[in-house]
């Protein structure tokens, strides 16, 4: 008789809600499922939700996932491992039972930029070692926050953890574990691996207080008996550590060795190498993850992407807006660096940089390409920065995001690189946590990357036009000079 297939549970925990995915361990996607997160607290520059929504929302989604696995004829039995991803620099107090002290405060709240000067100041040393400076989005300084304004709180706390955390110890009941890539923003040192001192003789954080830290993809613990029993799973599942959604989606899509590159284009560009060598970059444009196979992932994000889209043609479908551009019409007479709102992060700081266009449309398809090209042109400047740095030179260039999906967009990015353009089936996160589990049955993560990401798009440049991309592109460096920008 046959032996079963293998399979592996993949949850991505998102702001809106949670999503499922299980797959094989070559890559086909199984059973999937959605589950919305309702309650969200915000005011002002505070956002914050329930942790324990969380939780209910996951373990409904996932169960509905199983249900929609066995009206496929598969038994739940079979799945050996699950992981979870989770918003990057999101953060929770708990008791010593696992309960949240409070709502936790999310990775888009502002409230802690006072804390990220103060940590800057005090581990100046680690920071220019390290090669990044804390932002207000940083779990440690949100936990500095907490120590300052909230010190009740602060004392209570038996340990602050990450939202991925959460679920892992859910999962498994085992507190206290976090992963090298959630806990970058909780100030955990990625070349020595260990809590460095400043945290606790300068800012008077207990490390106790912090999780224990091992690498995304290494098992945690098998699965709660109780739980396995509600699911239908096997008791001998296996829960292994998480990590951010960037490196879930990045894994997702299908940048494995160093000198691949990952562009990620949702509503801003998030751009993210594979490199031997840790980058440094005193400006803060750049930092570093760790890989889980080991390397550096040298990266950073734009404050721009698809949000143009979304600012200047509202509530239009950009597929039809794709479909009226022509290669005939490329490039365009105009140059636009298309910010929604001042401030930019990569491919330079700076936050009085702000929306600029040069030349006059002749039309809204025009200034529609434009965007496009704008954020091409802002692409391929923070991978020419990626490699100034020092950064593995750039070799293949894989692509995921809702901007992934645009066959012009495509087109018009690979003709400004000069490089194809790789885009995988799936791209989504949760399919990047199914990687991580799997990467138990693979034995490495980069083979599990190369075994189950399935290429269905490459998109070639064209030597003509990318020649005449090369033009309007030195025209838009010495627009960015011009203004200040660039040196």
């Amino acid at each position: 008789m046959k032996k079963p297939e293998p399979l592996f549970l993949g949850i991505d925990l998102g702001t809106q809600g949670v999503r499922c995915l299980i797959s094989t361990p070559q890559g086909e996607i199984v059973a999937e499922g959605k589950g919305k997160i309702s309650r969200i607290y915000r005011e002002g520059e505070q956002f914050e939700q329930e942790p324990e929504e969380w939780w209910e929302v996951t373990i409904q989604t996932v169960g509905e996932t199983l249900h929609h696995l066995r009206e496929k004829g598969r038994d739940p039995v079979h799945i050996q491992a699950l992981s979870c991803d989770s918003t990057s620099g999101t953060v929770l107090a708990l008791d010593q039972e696992g309960r949240a002290l409070s709502r936790a405060i999310m990775y888009n709240d502002g409230r802690a930029k006072e804390e990220a000067q103060i940590i800057n100041c005090e581990a100046a040393s680690f920071t220019e070692r390290s090669g990044y400076r804390f932002g207000s989005s940083f779990a440690l300084a949100k936990v500095l926050w907490w120590k300052k304004n909230n010190p009740r709180l602060f004392n209570e706390a038996h340990l602050f953890l990450h939202a991925a955390d959460f679920i892992v110890g859910k999962f498994t009941g085992e507190w206290g574990v976090s992963d090298t890539s959630n806990s970058l923003k909780m100030g955990y040192d990625l070349i020595d691996f260990e809590w460095p001192s400043f945290i606790e003789n300068r800012l008077g954080i207990p490390v106790d207080k912090l999780p224990r830290v091992v690498s995304p993809g290494e098992v945690v613990g098998k699965i709660r008996p109780q739980i396995a029993r509600e699911l239908g799973l096997s008791p001998r599942c296996e829960v292994v550590a998480g990590c951010t959604d960037g490196t879930a989606s990045f894994l997702a899509s299908g940048a494995a060795w160093p000198g691949d590159v990952s562009c990620a284009l949702g509503t801003t560009l998030v751009v993210r190498s594979i490199s031997y060598q840790l980058i440094k970059d005193r400006e803060g444009r750049i930092y570093c993850h760790r890989h889980p196979a080991g390397y550096w992932l040298p990266g950073g994000a734009s404050n721009t992407g698809g949000e143009c889209l979304e600012v200047y043609f509202p509530g239009e479908d950009y597929r039809e807006w794709d479909e009226k551009i022509t290669l005939e019409n490329l490039p365009t007479s105009l140059l636009v660096y298309p910010l929604a709102r001042p401030g930019e992060r990569l491919p330079f700081s700076c936050e009085e940089a702000c929306f600029f266009q040069v030349g006059k449309e002749q039309s809204r398809e025009e200034f529609y390409a434009a965007c496009l090209e704008g954020v091409g042109y802002i692409e391929r400047l923070s991978l020419e920065l990626l490699e100034n740095l020092g950064a593995d030179s750039i070799i293949r260039v894989f692509t995921s995001g809702g901007g992934s999906r645009s066959p012009i967009w495509r087109k018009i990015r690979a003709n400004i690189l000069n490089l194809p353009i790789f885009l995988a089936q799936t791209t989504e996160s949760a399919f990047g946590s199914c990687i991580l589990s799997a990467s138990l049955f693979w034995g490495k993560i980069s083979q599990a990357v190369q075994e189950m990401v399935h290429l269905c798009e490459t998109e070639k440049p064209n030597p003509l036009l990318s020649s005449l991309y090369e033009e309007r592109y030195q025209a838009f460096l010495a627009e960015c000079k011009k203004r200040g920008y660039l040196s």
